[in-house]
């Protein structure tokens, strides 16, 4: 059976938070992480049978203290997971990933649960939720 990889970057704001990580593809965890401590190549080779998948990236172990208000309610620092350099076959799908891409999250427990456009930054627990099918490259000519 044909395969096609899908590949992206997760990379800290800041080494020494201790923020983590999973990755699911479907019903099966790719990646997994207590602290992000520097950038890491996720890759990951996806059967080209006619299927519909969800790629998920989920944030954990945020916390409040991971993020410095000033007194105006303005956030000064904060410490974030990036997640890009998306492709599949090498090919650049960043766009894509920024047009069809959910970011859910609830602010940490401070808010209500939210879905929101991903931008390329997750600051609050939460999840990333990439839907795609296969075989990659009719769903690639379809949102190209």
């Amino acid at each position: 059976m044909d395969t096609s990889k899908i590949s992206f970057e997760i990379s800290p704001s800041d080494q020494t938070c201790p923020l983590g990580v999973e990755v699911w593809l479907d019903q099966q965890q790719i990646f997994n992480t207590e602290h992000v401590a520097d950038t890491v190549n996720v890759s990951h080779d996806i059967d080209e049978n006619n299927a519909e998948h969800v790629l998920r990236v989920i944030l954990k172990h945020k916390k409040t203290e991971h993020t410095t208000v000033d007194a105006d309610g303005n956030i000064t620092q904060d410490a974030v997971i990036n997640v890009g350099s998306f492709e599949f076959e090498e090919i650049d799908i960043n766009q894509i990933v920024q047009d069809l891409a959910i970011y859910t999250h609830d602010f940490n427990g401070s808010g209500n649960t939210t879905q929101s456009k991903f931008f390329g930054s997750m600051g609050c627990n939460g999840t990333l939720s990439l839907k795609f099918t296969t075989p990659v490259y009719l769903w690639l000519l379809e949102h190209m």
